[in-house]
């Protein structure tokens, strides 16, 4: 089994587990680390694994997720199957000792969120969500700002994120077994980057347009916190949204006009003072690069750490709980879950 300790003086491995456009585009940036190796792809066809490790010059392609997670030369697994089996996939790798990146959503539920979590404070390995918005420089650098006061108390948060599509009812964004709608592919970043301000919400309230197969085509919500502060987020995948975002304060306010989740610049309006540009450093990639993610993971794992800082497990226990309520709002269940209510409770 690798322990974190053994990837303290070597390149950090990495195995692949799924071969899709979100697996390609990690393993694309993966490759340019020169502290990275990536030695193994898994899907659950053979031929499509051989496919993906010809392309990024890949060790070993394994035709099933088991054989990927029993390989005793992998630190850490990337998951970045469909939402609807990340408990599966990040659990047989959990159990079998692998470290896991595990794509956004977490997870369906709440519920199997804490499943995860569980599971890896019991091996005693790194879990991570890949939010790769909080592992952006420029995000970084926009909670420092709100963190040391820079637009007072942090009284409104606003963000959106949609998708014109029209997606057919065929398409995994509108099928229940895979987890579809707007809320858990699109509508985690506004809520997530409410979470990441102002922490986890008092109250929901929530609206939604439904598909005829029962997966939310827009959804917009309003997050209440004790202390008086609100979030308005919403998400579609029915229209092209400005995909930008806001945080006023008692002092000022700072606006991200577009990409919240992967700004080029954003902007601070203080009180008193002309407004201040902040912008992306070149050197740190791309916007869309998911570098900064795989970056943290690998920091952590020679810190010895089994969860960072910046991507808490607690902090994306919250968020499954604010999505959940959302769901619950909306009259948003999937295939397999509970009939009965199982609201959570919020702090």
């Amino acid at each position: 089994m690798s322990g974190i300790s053994n990837v303290s003086e070597e390149k950090v491995r990495w195995g692949i587990l799924a071969t899709g456009g979100i697996a390609a585009a990690f393993t694309a940036d993966l490759v340019d680390l020169p502290d990275a190796e990536v030695v193994a792809v898994a899907s659950r066809r053979t031929e499509s694994a051989k496919a993906f490790a010809e392309r990024f010059g890949i060790q070993r392609a394994y035709g099933s997720w088991e054989e990927l997670a029993q390989d005793g030369d992998i630190d850490v697994v990337y998951v970045a199957t469909p939402h609807s089996v990340h408990r599966a996939a990040a659990g047989l790798c959990l159990e079998a000792g692998r470290h896991v990146l595990c794509e956004k959503p977490f997870t369906l539920n709440l519920r199997e969120a804490e499943e995860l979590v569980a599971l890896a404070r019991q091996h005693g390995r790194f879990l991570m969500e890949a939010m790769w918005m909080y592992c952006n420089p420029l995000v970084r650098r926009l909670k420092a700002l709100v963190d040391d006061g820079a637009i007072g108390d942090v009284r409104t948060v606003q963000a959106d994120f949609g998708l014109a599509g029209p997606f057919p009812p065929s398409h995994r964004l509108r099928d229940p077994g895979l987890g579809g709608g707007a809320l858990l592919d699109l509508g985690v970043y506004p809520v997530s980057f409410a979470h990441l301000l102002l922490g986890e919400p008092s109250d929901v309230a929530a609206r939604a347009v439904l598909s005829p197969e029962g997966v939310d085509l827009q959804t917009g919500a309003l997050l209440c916190w004790d202390g008086g502060a609100l979030a308005q987020v919403h998400c579609s995948i029915t229209g092209g949204t400005a995909n930008g975002a806001s945080v006023t304060g008692s002092k000022g306010r700072i606006d991200i006009p577009s990409g919240f989740f992967h700004p080029e610049r954003f902007v601070l309006h203080r009180d008193g003072r002309d407004p201040e540009e902040f912008t992306a450093d070149p050197a740190d990639g791309p916007r869309t690069t998911l570098r900064h993610e795989a970056l943290e993971v690998m920091r952590a794992l020679r810190a010895g750490e089994t969860e960072s800082p910046v991507v808490p497990l607690d902090g994306t226990l919250a968020v499954m709980r604010t999505l959940d309520t959302i769901r619950e709002r909306i009259g948003v269940r999937y295939p397999g879950e509970a009939t009965e209510s199982t609201e959570p409770a919020l702090v």
